[in-house]
């Protein structure tokens, strides 16, 4: 007898970074739900985005196509709903599809949510508490906590479907982008632990690009008040200080995950109420990485490890290993024509990823990538003061190049664009500390990278 198509269930969270999940050996929290996800199906160790930002990396994961390709290369480029969509093609094949949550891809009859049968999305970044929702309908104000109200629209449009027809419900949590506002139920824990701080805390980015230095986003210097959410006692040490905003903000940030734990176990505990976890393709992710302290910083966009890594969850028992483990590259690109496969729907040629479906059944594949490329665009943002670069990253190595763009950043006093290069060995270095780009040394590597980032960025189709 023909196997039914399955359900599928895409849970996405905004900044979660993968070192904040136990399952990935976080030394800082534990995440039992999510534990759960990779316990009972496959976790990847090497998802990769390739823009580190959150719109470009949502369009992406929509179209399957690389930022420049789908026309989505910084916040302020919204995506034009016309573009053909995992969410449509499933729902033209017979899928009932619905989207809850965070959208972020602009507002408007352009850029507004197409190919689901019903949605409820927050404008912009969207607020954690008693946040206004925007439905085709128009926009109202729902009471309570972002990532719970989510949930709650999810379990209930789940309750409401169509049992004879497969179904693909996308999940979209606010959650734990900034400002890192927990719930009352969260927001005492960690209050009598310090969290470990990480290694690279306190980076000084000698060895390095002046991009890494120039950046604005340490956790010393530019936390908000809104982030840290009370006054820096007084007389503390600069190091002391650090340390303190390290410990506000960390702890929010992980009360937020905290809460997106519960929320997941709560869609996990429907599905096997129901009788549906067999028969439902489960994923887990974050739309790019996030900076932990790592390095100094908080947010994203750079190309380092932390920012660059999603942690990927995918849970399917019907072919999916429990407890398995991979660690090919795989990319945000590759989603849309994995959940095409999964469905028995084609796929489009303007798509640029390929179906993970053969390494999730453990199969693998011999000609499967051994390299991805990255880009992020946004040089000139007055805020992050984070310069465009694009890069190659291999298995063992990583070449970036931060081009510029020939204009001057808003509100830096850093004026200089001369083209910067940084080469790291990730198995000596794994934590990015010292570029050997100038070192004669890597001479045949650096080379050999310079091919390969041309390679691949001609394959995606984009200019340098």
């Amino acid at each position: 007898m023909a196997r039914t198509r399955p359900n599928i269930l895409f849970v996405m969270t905004d900044d979660h970074a993968s070192h904040a999940i136990s399952a990935y050996g976080s030394r800082i929290n534990t995440t039992p739900h999510l534990d759960r996800l990779a316990d009972e199906g496959m976790r990847f160790d090497n998802c990769f985005c390739t823009n580190a930002i959150c719109t470009p990396s949502r369009a992406t994961i929509l179209t399957g196509m690389h930022s420049h390709a789908c026309g989505v290369t910084t916040l302020d480029t919204h995506f034009d709903n016309r573009l053909p969509t995992f969410a449509g093609l499933l729902r033209e094949s017979g899928y009932q599809t619905a989207l809850f949550g965070k959208w972020h891809l602009g507002e408007g009859t352009a850029h507004e949510p197409r190919g689901f049968d019903e949605w409820e999305v927050v404008p912009g970044q969207g607020d954690y508490h008693d946040p206004e929702f925007i439905t085709p309908n128009g926009r109202h104000v729902r009471q309570g906590y972002a990532t719970d109200i989510i949930t709650d629209l999810s379990l209930d449009w789940l309750q409401r479907r169509d049992v004879d027809r497969p179904f693909c419900l996308l999940v979209h949590h606010k959650a734990p982008h900034r400002p890192w506002e927990p719930d009352e139920k969260h927001a005492h824990m960690y209050d009598d632990v310090d969290i470990p701080e990480p290694e690279t805390l306190r980076d000084d980015y000698s060895d390095r690009s002046e991009a890494a230095a120039v950046a604005a986003m340490r956790v010393a210097e530019h936390l908000t008040p809104t982030d840290l959410k009370e006054p820096v006692p007084d007389g503390l040490s600069p190091d002391e200080e650090l340390s303190w905003k390290y410990q506000r903000y960390i702890k929010d940030y992980l009360r937020c995950v905290a809460s997106v734990d519960d929320n997941v176990g709560r869609l996990l505990d429907y599905l096997d109420e129901q009788g549906l976890a067999e028969d439902t393709l489960v994923v887990y992710c974050s739309d790019q990485g996030f900076f932990l302290g790592d390095h100094g910083w908080y947010d994203k966009r750079f190309m380092y490890e932390e920012s660059l890594r999603m942690p990927l969850l995918v849970r399917y028992p019907r072919e999916v290993t429990a407890g398995s483990v991979n660690t090919d590259i795989v990319l945000n690109l590759d989603f849309a024509q994995t959940f095409c496969d999964v469905a028995g729907v084609a796929e489009l040629p303007i798509m640029q990823g390929r179906s993970m479906m053969p390494l999730l059944r453990g199969e693998g594949a011999a000609d499967w990538r051994t390299s991805m490329y990255y880009r992020y665009w946004m040089h000139g943002d007055s805020i992050h003061h984070a310069r465009a670069h694009y890069g190659v990253r291999t298995e063992k190595y990583k070449l970036i190049c931060y081009y510029g763009d020939g204009r001057d950043q808003p509100g830096s006093s850093d004026r200089r664009f001369e083209p910067e290069w940084e080469l790291f060995d990730l198995e000596r270095d794994p934590m990015e500390l010292t570029s050997v780009y100038d070192d004669p040394d890597y001479a045949a590597v650096r080379k050999e990278l310079e091919i390969e980032l041309e390679r691949v960025q001609r394959e995606a189709g984009d200019l340098p």
